[in-house]
Protein backbone atom coordinates (compact mmCIF):
# COMPACT_ATOMS: atom_id res chain seq x y z
CA UNK A 1 0.00 0.00 0.00
CA UNK A 2 1.29 3.67 -1.09
CA UNK A 3 0.18 6.08 1.47
CA UNK A 4 0.51 9.91 -0.07
CA UNK A 5 0.32 12.81 1.51
CA UNK A 6 1.65 11.46 4.92
CA UNK A 7 2.16 13.86 7.41
CA UNK A 8 3.68 14.28 10.95
CA UNK A 9 0.39 14.54 12.99
CA UNK A 10 -1.13 11.39 11.92
CA UNK A 11 2.39 9.30 12.05
CA UNK A 12 1.90 8.13 15.59
CA UNK A 13 -1.87 7.16 15.30
CA UNK A 14 -1.77 5.60 11.74
CA UNK A 15 1.11 3.31 12.73
CA UNK A 16 -0.12 2.31 16.22
CA UNK A 17 -3.47 1.41 13.87
CA UNK A 18 -1.35 -0.21 11.77
CA UNK A 19 0.40 -2.59 14.64
CA UNK A 20 -2.57 -3.53 15.88
CA UNK A 21 -4.62 -3.95 12.92
CA UNK A 22 -1.61 -6.75 11.88
CA UNK A 23 -1.53 -8.34 15.30
CA UNK A 24 -5.24 -8.94 15.72
CA UNK A 25 -6.69 -9.21 12.46
CA UNK A 26 -6.73 -12.97 11.68
CA UNK A 27 -5.57 -13.22 8.16
CA UNK A 28 -2.41 -11.04 8.91
CA UNK A 29 -1.70 -12.84 12.52
CA UNK A 30 -1.60 -15.85 10.95
CA UNK A 31 0.74 -14.80 8.43
CA UNK A 32 -1.53 -15.70 5.55
CA UNK A 33 -1.64 -12.04 4.12
CA UNK A 34 1.25 -9.37 4.42
CA UNK A 35 0.56 -5.57 5.01
CA UNK A 36 3.96 -3.63 3.33
CA UNK A 37 3.16 0.27 3.19
CA UNK A 38 5.53 2.56 1.76
CA UNK A 39 5.07 6.01 3.00
CA UNK A 40 5.18 9.40 0.74
CA UNK A 41 5.41 13.26 1.83
CA UNK A 42 4.25 14.08 -1.54
CA UNK A 43 0.89 14.61 -3.13
CA UNK A 44 -0.42 11.99 -5.87
CA UNK A 45 -0.27 13.87 -8.85
CA UNK A 46 0.83 12.69 -12.40
CA UNK A 47 4.34 12.64 -11.83
CA UNK A 48 4.52 10.92 -8.41
CA UNK A 49 2.19 7.85 -9.42
CA UNK A 50 5.35 5.88 -10.49
CA UNK A 51 6.43 5.75 -6.64
CA UNK A 52 3.32 3.65 -5.97
CA UNK A 53 4.50 0.81 -8.66
CA UNK A 54 4.15 -2.64 -7.35
CA UNK A 55 1.09 -1.56 -4.59
CA UNK A 56 -2.54 -3.11 -5.09
CA UNK A 57 -3.71 -0.18 -2.97
CA UNK A 58 -3.02 3.69 -2.61
CA UNK A 59 -4.18 5.53 -0.33
CA UNK A 60 -4.43 9.61 -0.38
CA UNK A 61 -5.97 12.82 1.28
CA UNK A 62 -7.89 15.68 0.16
CA UNK A 63 -5.37 17.55 -1.72
CA UNK A 64 -4.15 14.75 -3.57
CA UNK A 65 -5.06 14.14 -7.41
CA UNK A 66 -7.23 11.25 -8.76
CA UNK A 67 -8.06 12.60 -11.90
CA UNK A 68 -8.60 11.09 -15.46
CA UNK A 69 -4.85 10.50 -16.26
CA UNK A 70 -3.81 9.46 -12.53
CA UNK A 71 -6.02 6.97 -12.34
CA UNK A 72 -5.68 5.52 -15.78
CA UNK A 73 -1.59 5.67 -14.82
CA UNK A 74 -2.72 3.62 -11.40
CA UNK A 75 -4.60 1.41 -13.14
CA UNK A 76 -1.57 0.23 -15.65
CA UNK A 77 0.13 -0.27 -12.32
CA UNK A 78 -2.62 -2.93 -11.01
CA UNK A 79 -3.98 -0.47 -8.36
CA UNK A 80 -6.96 -1.98 -7.51
CA UNK A 81 -8.48 0.32 -4.32
CA UNK A 82 -8.20 3.70 -4.28
CA UNK A 83 -9.20 4.69 0.15
CA UNK A 84 -9.18 8.19 1.24
CA UNK A 85 -8.23 9.08 4.81
CA UNK A 86 -10.95 11.74 4.82
CA UNK A 87 -15.25 12.11 3.84
CA UNK A 88 -14.76 14.06 0.65
CA UNK A 89 -14.06 12.91 -2.90
CA UNK A 90 -14.40 15.94 -4.73
CA UNK A 91 -10.57 15.17 -6.16
CA UNK A 92 -11.45 11.60 -7.62
CA UNK A 93 -13.06 10.63 -11.04
CA UNK A 94 -15.40 8.09 -9.56
CA UNK A 95 -16.70 7.67 -13.09
CA UNK A 96 -13.11 6.84 -14.19
CA UNK A 97 -12.24 4.80 -11.29
CA UNK A 98 -15.41 2.99 -12.44
CA UNK A 99 -14.79 2.19 -15.56
CA UNK A 100 -11.19 1.00 -14.86
CA UNK A 101 -12.44 -1.01 -11.98
CA UNK A 102 -10.73 0.17 -9.39
CA UNK A 103 -12.47 0.50 -6.25
CA UNK A 104 -13.03 3.65 -4.26
CA UNK A 105 -13.38 3.87 -0.26
CA UNK A 106 -13.33 6.85 2.03
CA UNK A 107 -13.81 7.51 5.84
CA UNK A 108 -17.31 8.46 5.91
CA UNK A 109 -17.27 9.99 9.52
CA UNK A 110 -13.70 9.95 11.55
CA UNK A 111 -15.69 12.50 14.39
CA UNK A 112 -18.38 14.75 12.96
CA UNK A 113 -17.76 16.10 17.15
CA UNK A 114 -14.52 17.48 16.19
CA UNK A 115 -15.84 18.98 12.75
CA UNK A 116 -18.56 20.68 14.12
CA UNK A 117 -16.60 21.65 17.57
CA UNK A 118 -14.31 23.95 15.69
CA UNK A 119 -16.96 25.95 13.47
CA UNK A 120 -18.93 26.40 16.74
CA UNK A 121 -14.88 27.64 18.10
CA UNK A 122 -14.45 29.66 15.13
CA UNK A 123 -17.82 31.72 15.58
CA UNK A 124 -17.76 31.92 18.97
CA UNK A 125 -14.12 32.89 18.35
CA UNK A 126 -15.48 35.54 15.74
CA UNK A 127 -18.74 36.79 17.61
CA UNK A 128 -16.71 37.91 21.13
CA UNK A 129 -13.53 38.98 19.19
CA UNK A 130 -11.33 36.68 20.95
CA UNK A 131 -8.36 36.95 18.46
CA UNK A 132 -7.95 41.05 18.30
CA UNK A 133 -8.92 41.27 22.55
CA UNK A 134 -6.03 38.57 23.29
CA UNK A 135 -3.69 41.01 20.93
CA UNK A 136 -4.90 44.40 22.98
CA UNK A 137 -4.04 42.30 26.36
CA UNK A 138 -0.67 41.27 25.69
CA UNK A 139 -0.17 44.55 25.04
CA UNK A 140 -1.64 46.03 27.74
CA UNK A 141 -4.92 47.57 26.09
CA UNK A 142 -7.82 46.48 28.07
CA UNK A 143 -10.36 49.12 26.41
CA UNK A 144 -13.30 47.27 25.31
CA UNK A 145 -13.99 49.45 22.23
CA UNK A 146 -14.86 47.40 19.27
CA UNK A 147 -15.06 44.37 21.12
CA UNK A 148 -18.94 44.39 21.49
CA UNK A 149 -20.58 40.86 20.46
CA UNK A 150 -23.87 39.64 20.22
CA UNK A 151 -26.07 36.60 22.10
CA UNK A 152 -26.23 33.40 20.25
CA UNK A 153 -29.02 33.07 22.73
CA UNK A 154 -32.50 33.28 20.46
CA UNK A 155 -30.67 33.84 17.07
CA UNK A 156 -31.48 32.23 13.86
CA UNK A 157 -28.83 29.82 12.39
CA UNK A 158 -29.06 28.24 9.00
CA UNK A 159 -26.69 24.91 8.64
CA UNK A 160 -26.46 24.15 4.87
CA UNK A 161 -25.64 20.24 4.94
CA UNK A 162 -27.28 18.29 7.83
CA UNK A 163 -25.55 15.01 7.48
CA UNK A 164 -23.68 13.83 10.71
CA UNK A 165 -21.28 16.76 10.95
CA UNK A 166 -24.39 18.94 10.27
CA UNK A 167 -26.39 17.51 12.99
CA UNK A 168 -23.82 17.49 15.29
CA UNK A 169 -23.37 21.68 14.75
CA UNK A 170 -27.39 22.07 14.76
CA UNK A 171 -27.01 20.28 18.23
CA UNK A 172 -24.71 22.84 19.61
CA UNK A 173 -26.20 25.72 18.45
CA UNK A 174 -29.53 24.18 19.69
CA UNK A 175 -27.55 24.12 23.07
CA UNK A 176 -27.21 27.83 22.89
CA UNK A 177 -30.74 28.25 22.65
CA UNK A 178 -30.97 29.17 18.80
CA UNK A 179 -33.89 28.56 15.92
CA UNK A 180 -31.93 26.28 13.56
CA UNK A 181 -33.01 26.66 9.54
CA UNK A 182 -31.59 23.92 7.52
CA UNK A 183 -30.57 22.87 3.85
CA UNK A 184 -30.10 19.85 2.18
CA UNK A 185 -30.73 18.05 -1.03
CA UNK A 186 -32.14 15.13 0.80
CA UNK A 187 -33.65 16.66 4.24
CA UNK A 188 -33.40 14.39 7.48
CA UNK A 189 -36.62 12.61 9.12
CA UNK A 190 -34.96 12.66 12.43
CA UNK A 191 -33.25 16.36 11.82
CA UNK A 192 -37.41 17.93 10.88
CA UNK A 193 -38.16 16.30 14.10
CA UNK A 194 -36.09 18.14 16.58
CA UNK A 195 -37.47 21.25 18.59
CA UNK A 196 -36.11 24.55 17.40
CA UNK A 197 -35.36 22.86 13.07
CA UNK A 198 -36.85 23.22 10.50
CA UNK A 199 -35.95 22.48 6.82
CA UNK A 200 -36.53 25.65 4.46
CA UNK A 201 -35.20 26.76 1.02
CA UNK A 202 -31.89 28.21 0.29
CA UNK A 203 -33.63 31.76 0.09
CA UNK A 204 -35.40 31.79 3.19
CA UNK A 205 -32.31 30.36 5.28
CA UNK A 206 -30.01 33.13 3.74
CA UNK A 207 -32.35 35.88 4.26
CA UNK A 208 -33.30 34.38 8.04
CA UNK A 209 -30.06 33.07 9.48
CA UNK A 210 -27.66 35.57 11.70
CA UNK A 211 -25.35 32.90 11.32
CA UNK A 212 -24.87 30.53 8.24
CA UNK A 213 -22.61 27.33 8.47
CA UNK A 214 -21.72 25.05 5.77
CA UNK A 215 -21.40 21.53 6.15
CA UNK A 216 -22.86 20.36 2.79
CA UNK A 217 -19.79 18.14 -0.10
CA UNK A 218 -18.23 19.83 -2.84
CA UNK A 219 -19.63 19.27 -5.87
CA UNK A 220 -20.49 20.51 -8.92
CA UNK A 221 -23.78 21.70 -7.91
CA UNK A 222 -22.52 22.94 -4.92
CA UNK A 223 -19.11 24.78 -6.15
CA UNK A 224 -19.46 28.35 -5.30
CA UNK A 225 -22.81 28.04 -3.55
CA UNK A 226 -21.89 31.46 -1.57
CA UNK A 227 -21.58 33.74 -4.37
CA UNK A 228 -21.95 37.19 -5.14
CA UNK A 229 -26.16 36.54 -5.60
CA UNK A 230 -26.61 34.36 -2.65
CA UNK A 231 -24.51 36.66 -0.41
CA UNK A 232 -27.08 39.85 -1.34
CA UNK A 233 -29.74 37.63 -0.64
CA UNK A 234 -28.53 37.42 3.23
CA UNK A 235 -29.18 39.80 6.18
CA UNK A 236 -26.42 42.35 6.37
CA UNK A 237 -24.12 41.62 9.46
CA UNK A 238 -24.44 37.64 8.33
CA UNK A 239 -21.63 35.58 10.00
CA UNK A 240 -19.95 33.15 7.73
CA UNK A 241 -18.11 29.76 8.45
CA UNK A 242 -17.04 27.11 6.41
CA UNK A 243 -14.82 24.16 7.62
CA UNK A 244 -16.54 21.62 4.84
CA UNK A 245 -14.85 22.52 0.91
CA UNK A 246 -12.80 25.58 -0.32
CA UNK A 247 -14.66 25.20 -3.10
CA UNK A 248 -18.39 26.43 -2.15
CA UNK A 249 -17.76 29.79 -1.38
CA UNK A 250 -16.17 32.20 -4.58
CA UNK A 251 -13.74 33.72 -2.83
CA UNK A 252 -13.32 37.62 -4.43
CA UNK A 253 -17.18 37.60 -3.62
CA UNK A 254 -16.66 37.23 0.00
CA UNK A 255 -13.93 39.69 0.07
CA UNK A 256 -16.62 42.20 -1.44
CA UNK A 257 -18.68 41.59 1.12
CA UNK A 258 -16.44 41.55 3.95
CA UNK A 259 -15.30 45.24 2.38
CA UNK A 260 -18.91 46.46 2.25
CA UNK A 261 -19.67 45.06 5.93
CA UNK A 262 -22.35 42.57 4.46
CA UNK A 263 -20.75 40.02 6.21
CA UNK A 264 -19.59 40.96 9.78
CA UNK A 265 -17.24 38.33 10.20
CA UNK A 266 -16.28 34.60 8.15
CA UNK A 267 -14.79 31.70 9.62
CA UNK A 268 -12.37 29.64 7.22
CA UNK A 269 -11.22 26.02 8.05
CA UNK A 270 -10.95 25.95 4.00
CA UNK A 271 -10.18 28.05 1.00
CA UNK A 272 -10.82 26.63 -2.82
CA UNK A 273 -7.19 27.25 -3.67
CA UNK A 274 -5.47 25.72 -1.00
CA UNK A 275 -4.26 23.01 -2.43
CA UNK A 276 -0.47 24.68 -2.69
CA UNK A 277 -0.70 25.78 0.93
CA UNK A 278 -2.29 24.36 3.35
CA UNK A 279 -0.72 21.11 5.22
CA UNK A 280 2.89 22.52 4.58
CA UNK A 281 5.20 24.90 6.06
CA UNK A 282 5.40 28.45 3.95
CA UNK A 283 6.53 30.72 6.56
CA UNK A 284 9.65 31.27 5.18
CA UNK A 285 8.56 32.41 2.04
CA UNK A 286 6.51 35.11 0.16
CA UNK A 287 2.40 34.25 0.02
CA UNK A 288 1.54 34.59 -3.74
CA UNK A 289 -2.53 34.10 -3.72
CA UNK A 290 -3.27 37.46 -3.46
CA UNK A 291 -6.98 36.44 -2.31
CA UNK A 292 -5.67 34.89 0.26
CA UNK A 293 -3.68 37.65 1.20
CA UNK A 294 -6.67 40.16 1.65
CA UNK A 295 -8.67 37.34 3.48
CA UNK A 296 -5.80 37.42 6.21
CA UNK A 297 -5.76 40.89 5.98
CA UNK A 298 -9.30 41.37 7.55
CA UNK A 299 -9.45 41.52 11.58
CA UNK A 300 -12.96 40.18 11.23
CA UNK A 301 -11.72 37.12 9.30
CA UNK A 302 -10.52 33.73 11.18
CA UNK A 303 -8.83 31.04 9.06
CA UNK A 304 -7.21 27.65 10.06
CA UNK A 305 -5.39 25.51 8.31
CA UNK A 306 -7.72 22.49 7.63
CA UNK A 307 -8.09 21.44 11.05
CA UNK A 308 -11.50 20.73 12.11
CA UNK A 309 -10.94 17.33 12.04
CA UNK A 310 -7.68 17.15 14.21
CA UNK A 311 -8.49 15.72 17.18
CA UNK A 312 -7.14 12.20 18.40
CA UNK A 313 -10.07 10.62 18.52
CA UNK A 314 -10.56 11.66 14.47
CA UNK A 315 -7.20 10.48 13.54
CA UNK A 316 -7.66 7.11 15.43
CA UNK A 317 -10.95 7.09 13.74
CA UNK A 318 -9.42 7.70 9.92
CA UNK A 319 -6.73 4.82 10.47
CA UNK A 320 -8.95 2.04 11.86
CA UNK A 321 -11.30 2.38 8.80
CA UNK A 322 -9.10 2.98 6.17
CA UNK A 323 -7.29 0.05 7.31
CA UNK A 324 -10.82 -2.14 7.53
CA UNK A 325 -11.46 -0.72 3.81
CA UNK A 326 -8.00 -2.53 2.64
CA UNK A 327 -9.03 -5.56 4.48
CA UNK A 328 -12.32 -5.32 2.67
CA UNK A 329 -11.62 -5.36 -0.56
CA UNK A 330 -7.66 -7.15 -0.25
CA UNK A 331 -8.92 -9.95 2.08
CA UNK A 332 -12.51 -10.41 1.92
CA UNK A 333 -12.35 -9.58 -2.11
CA UNK A 334 -15.81 -8.20 -1.57
CA UNK A 335 -17.67 -7.44 -4.48
CA UNK A 336 -17.61 -3.63 -5.22
CA UNK A 337 -21.23 -2.62 -4.26
CA UNK A 338 -20.89 -4.77 -0.75
CA UNK A 339 -18.20 -2.55 0.63
CA UNK A 340 -19.23 -0.47 3.51
CA UNK A 341 -17.44 2.70 2.85
CA UNK A 342 -17.40 2.60 -1.28
CA UNK A 343 -17.97 5.47 -2.78
CA UNK A 344 -19.61 5.32 -5.94
CA UNK A 345 -20.29 7.42 -9.30
CA UNK A 346 -23.52 9.39 -9.08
Amino acid sequence: MAVYDFMKHEKQSFESAVATFTQTTPEFASGRFALEIQYFEVKLDPSTVVLSAGCQVVCIFVNDSANAEVLTLLANQGVKLLTLRCAGFDNVDLKVAHALDIAVTRVPAYSPYAVAEHAAALALSLNRKIVPATARVRQGNFALAGLVGFDFFGKTVGVIGTGKIGQCFIKIMLGFGCKVLCYDAYPSKDVASWDGCEYVDLDTLFAKSRLISLHCPLLPETKHLINKESLAKMQKGVVLINTSRGGLIETQSLIAALKSSHVSAAGLDVYENEKSMFFEDHSGSIMEDDAFVRLLSFPNVIVTGHQAFLTEEALEKIANVTLENVRQVCVEERERGKLENRVAPM
